[in-house]
């Protein structure tokens, strides 16, 4: 029997967690030396790096051929207006529902009351983390291009998303002499998910390699560390997940039962990879499958890699909270009202920075004066924190596409034949 991508990404997942645990061992034991564990998570790292650098060479001309052939095909340039005003609706709905899960769990459970924990000193920082979020003038300013090629370069997605829009309304203005350069972008599409098709064929082996090298360094101790906080995240992320799909089954019914069996698939290489990037083709694939136009799908999900992180707002609240709790802060209702609308703000435009949402949680710290030194203690289990982010996020854009196509009156049967989980 053959078996699926996903089965042979589970395959590789488990086998990777087995061998990190086995190097840890045998490093333990003083077989492996600290040197020679960091030369083997180092060659693991080369084959992980290059597999995310080969599914982010994808991104930017799948996302240019799909949103701008979306586009040049509406002939009511109204209905983009109407599209876009009604994804930010849903975005800016799934954001709330976020920021006030991750409070209520943060409040309830109370993770940052951690007996026997020594907390690092109030003022220490971790240096690499020493980044600071760009103001809504820097971010406004950042969303036009000085040039494609650049924005296409850097993977800036959002600077992708807007020359698309435009171009793709001045292919649609201009009419039938535009139609061979329609006609041309709208082939780019399917060659660049075939591309994607062949990256993703090493994907098992990606992800692999990136088990090994996190559970190698640090063991369980990776996952142990402060497992309370990390049980109460997952705990959040599983519910959030439920809200999101529930909502979308009650806006589009049947269409969520292959969203549902086809899911798994791009949530286990986002989690692997800690990467929702890793996801993307995949998910447009699932998103056609489940009958949203690619019009559709072509623009909600490059939007919703800044706009709609539900993952990464659940995470930044609860851990800044959390952080506040260890230190023994108190946090009025106020000041949390205006926590969540910080980090609504704070989390846009970020998901290329490495770690985002570390960067978020540090300046969350600065802004509401609560000891930075707080942010060592998650640092440790971000990674692992990460990958369910990553995750959590195919989720919600998944949904979010899904729910806007029902929206648009645009959802066609679901196209059940293939392998789609």
């Amino acid at each position: 029997m053959t078996l699926s991508r996903t089965r042979w990404i589970f395959i590789g997942m488990i086998a990777g967690i087995i061998a990190g645990l086995l190097l840890h061992e045998l490093a333990t034991r003083g077989t492996l030396t600290s040197a020679q564990i960091d030369a083997i998570t180092q060659a693991l790292n080369v084959v992980t790096t290059m597999f995310l650098r080969l599914v982010k060479m994808v991104i930017a001309p799948l996302v240019f051929a799909t949103l701008t052939a979306g586009i040049a095909r509406m002939q009511d340039l109204a209905a983009l207006g109407r599209l876009t005003a009604r994804t930010l609706l849903w975005f800016l709905g799934a954001g709330i529902v976020s920021l006030m899960l991750g409070m209520a769990t943060a409040l309830l459970l109370q993770p940052g009351h951690l007996a026997g924990i020594a907390l690092p000193p109030a003022d220490a920082v971790a240096p690499a983390l020493r980044h600071s979020v760009n103001s809504l003038s820097d971010f406004a300013v950042h969303l036009v291009p000085q040039s494609l090629f650049e924005a296409m370069a850097g993977n800036e997605i959002l600077q992708i998303v807007v020359f698309s829009v435009l171009f793709g309304m001045a292919l649609s203005l201009t009419g039938e002499p535009a139609r061979p350069l329609v006609t041309a972008i709208e082939v780019l599409g399917p060659v660049m998910l075939r591309v994607t098709g062949l990256v993703m064929g090493l994907a098992p082996l990606a992800i692999f390699a990136a088990m090994v090298s996190a559970i190698a360094r640090q063991g369980v101790g990776l996952m142990a560390l402060l497992a309370y906080f990390t049980f109460c995240y997952y705990a959040a992320i599983a519910i959030l997940c439920a809200i999101l799909l529930g909502l979308g089954w009650v806006v589009a019914r049947g269409t969520m039962r292959p969203l549902l069996r086809g899911l798994p698939r791009p949530m286990i290489a986002a989690y692997a990879t800690g990467s929702s990037e890793a996801a993307f083709s995949q998910t447009m694939e699932l998103l056609e499958r489940c009958g949203v136009p690619p019009r559709i799908a072509g623009f909600v999900l490059p939007l919703g890699y800044s706009f709609n992180l539900d993952g990464s707002m659940l995470y930044s609240i609860l851990a800044v909270i959390f952080v506040a709790q260890a230190y023994g802060v108190a946090l009025d209702a106020g000041t949390l009202a205006m926590m969540g609308l910080v980090l609504m703000v704070a989390s846009k435009g970020i998901a290329a920075v490495p770690r985002a949402s570390l960067v978020v949680v540090a300046s969350a710290l600065s802004f509401f004066h609560l000891p930075e030194g707080g942010l060592l203690l998650i640092v440790a289990i971000d990674q692992f924190c990460d990958m369910a982010r990553a995750a959590t996020n195919v989720v919600g854009n998944a949904v979010a596409s899904v729910v806007v196509a029902r929206w648009e009156g645009a959802l066609a049967t679901p196209q059940l034949h293939g392998d789609i989980g």
